[in-house]
């Protein structure tokens, strides 16, 4: 199954707002082809129903139909998109003897910003985000958050020096985005560069 997809991606979104972001990164990551790791915590099962149209399934033990609700709204293909439950402690993700498995987390909370920056693994989200720490593996942390705290500056700091990437989530108006998708697109697309990705969701700065 391994071979059907060009690389592995966790994607967890946690209960910030901006689930837009981490949804639109979802719809991308299909599309180009990467087998998709999803964690959702329960506080963005919230947001999702307070900031979409989405109508999500309640979350179970297995995830069952939260993923296959996902997948067909995003067609994935077999086996593409796999959701783990926040004890699934036998997922790829949550150990470093797995295949190399990048991360993002977006949109991310202070709390997981938080736990992630003082080494607490007490779900799945925060042990995956440790195993691509120990590993050093590709860690992309995107909070929504303003103004920031001390401690949310000083926790970012702590997840840079450690190896991970703080990319908020800022979009630049210098592309004059003409709606809330094109804005949505221009955070999606500087995740995607970080991860090596192809994009053309917005022009690369110079190039037009």
């Amino acid at each position: 199954m391994s071979d059907l997809y060009n690389r592995s991606i966790a994607l967890a979104i946690t209960g910030a707002s901006g689930v837009q972001y981490g949804l639109r990164l979802l719809e991308c990551l299909v599309a180009l082809d990467c087998r998709v790791y999803l964690l959702l915590s329960r506080a963005a099962e919230v947001v999702i129903a307070t900031e979409t149209s989405l109508s999500l399934p309640e979350s179970s033990s297995d995830g069952v139909l939260q993923q296959r609700y996902l997948s067909d709204l995003y067609a994935a293909g077999p086996g593409q998109l796999q959701l783990f439950g926040r004890e699934d402690w036998f997922s790829p993700v949550a150990s470093g003897s797995s295949s190399s498995i990048s991360m993002v987390i977006c949109p991310a909370s202070g709390g997981t910003l938080s736990a992630i920056a003082h080494g607490a693994s007490n779900n799945l989200i925060e042990r995956a985000a440790d195993v691509a720490l120990k590993e050093r593996r590709p860690l992309i942390v995107v909070p929504r958050e303003t103004p920031y705290s001390q401690v949310h500056l000083e926790n970012m700091l702590k997840l840079t020096q450690m190896g991970a990437i703080v990319l908020p989530a800022s979009p630049g108006f210098y592309y004059n985005p003409r709606s809330l998708e094109d804005m949505v697109d221009f955070v999606v697309a500087r995740i995607l560069d970080q991860l090596q990705l192809p994009q053309d969701l917005m022009p690369r700065w110079g190039e037009n």
